[in-house]
């Protein structure tokens, strides 16, 4: 009973804090600006369901080979993408296993309104990725990708109607950011836009749970 509860609860308080996460109010013109930045092909530091991110629109290529070269990464080391919504996961996938709409379904939409529950934001990755930049998508053809449930990502990811990349705001090696304070300059130095919402949460947000699919529907957990 307390489960289904605390789901319900979750939802109305979503709905009470209308562009919010946790009673933090974003700022209109942060977000817009943020979109300015996206739509001009632009990199922007931002907070998402895990720990801070690097993200650009997820289909302009020369966008994401800055988001490599500030993190001084290899680009054969595929970067993961948000989505907003389940229901736009087939433009960009060629095939998705009958097991991802079972995990995503296991998720559902209040995974991250229900963490003290045992919830965890969950990355799969693909096969048959399409209509990605092709430097985000792996040698064998996969591509990682999260639906998030943070109001302010995926708000971003609406509004632009494009992927988002989302790798964690570190140098490639370094621990990634799990609060503002711990971003290093070098990356704030080098995005377009550092946004605003979220530097003050002191709530500690770790990496996603990440599980890769294959086309025979079998799987492999990279992280738990």
């Amino acid at each position: 009973m307390s489960y289904f509860f605390c789901i319900f609860a979750a939802v109305i308080e979503r709905k009470r804090y209308d562009m919010s996460q946790n009673g933090i109010l974003y700022d209109k013109s942060d977000l817009e600006e943020a979109l300015r930045v996206l739509r001009s092909g632009g990199v922007i530091v931002y907070p998402t369901d895990t720990v801070w991110g690097i993200g650009c629109d997820a289909t302009n290529v020369e966008a994401v080979r800055r988001i490599y070269a500030l993190k001084q990464r290899s680009d054969s080391k595929s970067m993961l993408v948000l989505l907003d919504s389940p229901s736009k996961l087939n433009y960009y996938l060629s095939d998705i296993p009958d097991t991802a709409w079972t995990l995503l379904d296991v998720q559902g939409d209040d995974a991250q309104c229900t963490e003290d529950e045992g919830f965890k934001p969950l990355t799969i990755i693909y096969p048959g990725a399409r209509n990605i930049a092709p430097n985000l998508i792996a040698e064998d053809g996969s591509i990682g990708i999260r639906i998030t449930h943070e109001s302010f990502s995926k708000a971003l990811c609406e509004r632009l109607r494009h992927p988002i990349v989302s790798t964690s705001a570190n140098i490639s090696g370094h621990s990634p950011a799990r609060f503002f304070n711990e971003i290093e300059q070098a990356i704030l130095d080098g995005a377009d836009y550092v946004c605003r919402y979220r530097r003050e949460d002191d709530c500690p947000h770790e990496p996603s749970s990440i599980i890769k699919i294959h086309t025979d529907g079998s799987f492999k957990i990279i992280r738990a």
